[in-house]
């Protein structure tokens, strides 16, 4: 039979081959469905239309879904159709690797950091703080905006930093961004056309914050680490500085004291810039909150905020507080408007004056303290020969295992269905110091029903 094209909602090449047009046709299915091109429960057309497609009887077609669903490949149901079985399909050796709807592809378990628990969203207070937004909003709010973001946003963002971070702003010297990747980009931009050409940053971080920087032509130094945190007494040769003094990510330790100075008096000393993200600043259990390293010198240090930690990523929110002349800088980097939704920040700009950002971030704090107890005990229990450290604040903890171990560990958790990742993907390339074997665990991403499995499937991959 010659090649033909066959409508399934989708365009799906059939190539029925062999003896007979029935074997060619259940052939060619069975190879859809196998190799991932017909993802499980996708509803097939029905035979008289799939016969016109192909120009074969309709009997060949029904005789060949038939098959399939006797073999399990099919499900037929009265009312519902044929539909592609809901069943785990392994592909003959050789076969490229096919894209799957992105929730057919999650694990069972994650714990990877850099995500809140998204089924604590608080969806009943966001539609009435929208609500109330989207009423109050006068009609020019929705033209092309400010490229610093809508005012309302930037002075309820003002207000909120202040008292819960200790950062010294005001509206005039904050830009919202969609995300901090977003806002980091546009401050290399900046830089570089200040003439910057190097960061230090941390030796362990996102290597895709290291590769933005990149990308706007500076180059990346990594700083060292200890027990006190990052060492800034190489800062001479930088331009810059990127930090998570908080909180460090993803060693889990603030920044000590007489370094957060230390690191104030080179930028003053040399007129360096610090870029302080402050990720996860709400989330802190056994210690006084850190305050905001701006809050020291408001002129020398860019402070980073997010709302990806607090709320959900998916809101693309962020904010820098800038001093005054970096602040035009960046905002012209944006294309002279507003990026970022008009309606998404008016929203969160009536989620902080309200009160209900505050509300949100108290009832979600015991939860996670909780399930970081619950996660350091069980640790303890059933796997002793790993330690967990960084546990004092933010959504992740640092696993450290005993040497050789982290890559094992690793690929059995993804044998086991668990995603987790090793502190050696952290980890910049050009660091000094001796790697560490350790698991970077986030444990805001599952949802509550999920916790204990999660936990169950953590402590079964590490050593006993």
């Amino acid at each position: 039979m010659a090649e033909q094209w066959a409508t399934f909602g989708i365009d799906l090449h059939l190539e029925p081959t062999g003896p007979g047009l029935r074997r060619g046709l259940t052939d060619a299915l069975r190879e859809a469905v196998r190799s991932g091109r017909l993802a499980p429960g996708t509803r097939l057309p029905s035979s008289r239309a799939l016969a016109a497609d192909l120009g074969i009887a309709r009997n060949t077609v029904a005789d060949a879904y038939a098959d399939l669903v006797a073999e399990g490949w099919l499900t037929a149901r009265q009312g519902s159709g044929t539909r592609v079985a809901d069943r785990r399909v392994v592909p003959p050796a050789g076969t490229p690797p096919h894209p799957h709807p992105r929730e057919r592809t999650r694990p069972a378990y994650d714990l990877r950091p850099g995500s809140p628990d998204l089924a604590a969203f608080p969806r009943a207070e966001w539609l009435k703080a929208a609500r109330r937004a989207l009423t109050d909003a006068p009609h020019h709010a929705l033209d092309y905006g400010d490229p610093r973001g809508r005012p309302e946003l930037r002075a309820a963002l003002a207000g909120y930093l202040s008292r819960a971070r200790g950062v010294r702003a005001d509206a005039e010297r904050i830009v919202v961004c969609g995300g901090f990747a977003h806002g980091l980009k546009l401050l290399g931009t900046a830089l570089r056309a200040r003439g910057a050409r190097t960061v230090a940053v941390e030796s362990y971080g996102l290597d895709v914050h290291w590769r933005l920087l990149a990308a706007s032509g500076l180059h990346t130094v990594p700083l060292p680490f200890d027990r006190l945190g990052t060492d800034p007494g190489v800062l001479s040769a930088a331009d810059a500085v990127l930090l998570t003094p908080a909180h460090q990510f993803p060693m889990g330790v603030p920044l000590h004291r007489d370094r957060r100075a230390a690191v104030v008096d080179w930028a003053r000393r040399t007129g360096g810039l610090v870029l302080e993200d402050d990720y996860d600043g709400e989330f802190r259990y056994d210690r006084q909150p850190v305050g905001a390293l701006q809050g020291l010198d408001p002129d020398r240090v860019v402070y980073l905020g997010t709302a990806s930690k607090s709320l959900a990523p998916g809101l693309r929110l962020a904010w820098m507080v800038l001093p005054p002349d970096l602040a035009e800088e960046t905002a012209a980097a944006k294309g002279g408007v507003d990026t970022c939704g008009v309606l998404d920040q008016l929203t969160l700009a009536e989620f902080l004056t309200s009160g209900a950002y505050d509300r949100h971030v108290r009832a979600t704090r015991p939860r996670y303290r909780r399930r970081r107890d619950t996660l350091v005990a069980a640790v303890a229990a059933r796997a002793p020969e790993a330690r967990v450290t960084g546990i004092a604040a933010g959504l992740h903890v640092l696993l450290r295992l005993p040497p050789g171990t982290e890559q094992s560990v690793v690929q059995a958790a993804h044998w086991q269905g668990l995603a987790v990742h090793g502190l050696t993907r952290y980890r910049h390339a050009a660091a000094s110091a001796e790697p560490v074997d350790a698991l970077v665990v986030g444990y805001g991403t599952p949802p509550d029903h999920a916790w204990s499995g999660a936990l169950d499937a953590l402590c079964a991959v590490l050593p006993g």
